[in-house]
């Protein structure tokens, strides 16, 4: 496996441990739809989320949630639209980012933005 799927795998597994520890339900992991992906679906107080996580080995470029274009935001959408007709969900839900910077020689730091985005769905 290529260096950055790996770290992309870590950050995920990292953020699905963060989220199962602070009461989250994780429903689906890596979802598809058409084009899109979903690294994580989960819910929480009745209300469903979808997470994109973003992992990187240095800030040096950005942090690492600027690199949710809004061209990922509109695949997630999509997505979003689609899991909820096939779910028959109708009620509360967000997009939320986890960031997740792995440098090396120090511990993971892992931050949550909730209702990171609203890209509107069609």
């Amino acid at each position: 496996m290529a260096e950055h799927h790996e770290t992309g795998k870590r950050g995920e597994d990292l953020a699905t441990d963060w989220l199962r520890k602070n009461e989250y339900e994780i429903l689906e992991k890596n979802w598809r739809y058409s084009r899109a992906e979903v690294d994580i679906i989960a819910r929480k107080n009745g209300t469903l989320i979808f997470l994109e996580v973003k992992t990187r080995r240095t800030e040096k470029f950005g942090h690492p949630a600027a690199f949710v274009t809004p061209r990922k935001r509109r695949f997630l959408a999509d997505a979003a639209q689609e899991y909820m007709r096939q779910t028959g969900h109708d009620w509360a839900f967000r997009f939320d980012i986890i960031s997740v910077l792995l440098v090396p020689g120090y511990l993971p730091k892992i931050e949550h933005f909730p209702d990171a985005f609203f890209p509107g769905l069609r």
